[in-house]
């Protein structure tokens, strides 16, 4: 126990005193600020062209009725498609910089159970999605009541809570695929094409019909309302939570067995 909190330590204080970090909340809070100002262009169309070309893009979607209901599916899939990518980014991080930085040896060398480290990395990287999550969900909400939103209820905002939840959850569970492709090419390249691939095939299975069974569109499906033509189950869900800890185990093996150079 004791080198498992040693090596959080370490972990932690490596994340704090990186820039990323921190750039990391500027820009899930400017997301959200972004989306509410979306949905204020939609309540107020007459400023359209004082924003210039935002204004212009802004007008030409649509989004349903301007108000919180139609604003909390905007923000769910939104945090459904950039969670996947920050919480995939976040992960490459952790991991990826150990071998950019050249840093992977000297952490080997110490008298720490590689399963320690591996464990620790993952422990700070679900704190830090979370975290990233809160940010996403407080200043969406500011940004909301800002935007002057009308349908305000409790009713509303504790069905897009639960919802926001559980699309949070499932995309840092897919963060460990990532941190084994990190691992295996020792550093950040192929765990960012691989984020790309990922969502690429997200969009390409929820066309044909397929996405129920991809774990990387499950988060999106969930996103969207309930339709009668696609919807998950709970072999989704399980095909979910078998990738997820298929790549922690695949990364916490690289990282036993696998010989460091």
């Amino acid at each position: 126990m004791k080198s498992l909190i040693a090596t959080l330590w370490a972990e932690s204080l490596k994340i704090r005193k990186s820039g990323i970090f921190w750039l990391s909340f500027v820009f899930f809070a400017f997301i959200t600020l972004m989306m509410g100002l979306l949905m204020f262009i939609q309540m107020h169309p007459e400023i359209t062209g004082k924003l210039g070309i935002i204004g212009t893009k802004a007008s030409l979607l649509r989004f349903g009725e301007p108000g919180w209901k139609n604003y909390f599916v905007l923000l769910n899939q939104g945090i459904a498609a950039i969670g996947c990518i920050g919480y995939g980014f976040v992960t490459s991080w952790v991991f990826g910089r150990e071998y950019s930085d050249r840093t992977v040896k000297d952490i080997l060398a110490l008298p720490v159970s590689r399963s320690y480290i591996v464990l620790s990395k993952f422990i700070v990287i679900v704190i830090w999605s979370i975290l990233l999550a809160l940010v996403f969900f407080i200043f969406a909400i500011i940004s909301g009541k800002i935007a002057g939103l009308p349908g305000w209820s409790v009713q509303v905002v504790s069905a897009f809570t639960r919802t926001f939840a559980a699309i949070s959850l499932l995309s840092i569970l897919l963060c460990t695929p990532v941190a084994f492709f990190a691992s295996v090419s020792r550093g950040y390249l192929l765990p960012f094409a691989f984020i790309i691939l990922t969502i690429m095939l997200a969009n390409f299975t929820g066309i044909v019909g397929l996405g129920p069974y991809f774990p990387w569109s499950i988060p999106g499906i969930l996103s969207v309302p309930r339709n009668e033509d696609i919807h998950l189950t709970t072999v989704s869900y399980l095909i979910l939570s078998i990738t997820s800890i298929m790549g922690y185990a695949g990364t916490l093996a690289w990282w036993r067995f696998s010989d460091q150079k």
